[in-house]
C-alpha cells in the first residue's frame, strides 16, 4: 500500500515544480468558477438541507395525525352505525 505521506511529497514536489504564472492562471479559473457557479445556483429555488430536513419532520407529524384522526373517524362512524342499526328502526306496519 501507498503511504499518504509519500503521496503528499510527491504532490507538493509537481506542485512546486509548475511555474507561478500557470498556478495564479490556474487560482484565477477556480475562483471564476466558483463565482459563477455560486451566482447560477443563487438563481435557483434551493432549500437547505436542514430547512429540508425540519419540512420532512413536519410532514411526517401531520400524516400521523391525519391516520390518528382517520381511526377516530372510523371508530365513532363504527359506534353510531351500531347505536342506529336498522332492526332498532321501527318498521312500516309498525308506524
Amino acid at each position: 500500500m501507498i503511504d499518504p505521506k509519500k503521496i503528499e511529497d510527491i504532490a507538493k514536489q509537481i506542485g512546486n515544480a509548475i511555474p507561478p504564472q500557470v498556478r495564479q492562471f490556474a487560482d484565477d479559473v477556480e475562483a471564476k468558477v466558483k463565482q459563477v457557479l455560486q451566482n447560477k445556483l443563487a438563481d435557483m429555488d434551493f432549500v437547505s438541507r436542514e430547512e429540508f430536513d425540519v419540512q420532512r419532520q413536519v410532514l411526517l407529524r401531520t400524516r400521523e395525525k391525519v391516520e390518528n384522526l382517520e381511526q377516530q373517524l372510523t371508530a365513532l362512524l363504527a359506534e353510531k352505525t351500531q347505536k342506529f342499526d336498522a332492526k332498532d328502526l321501527p318498521t312500516s306496519d309498525q308506524l
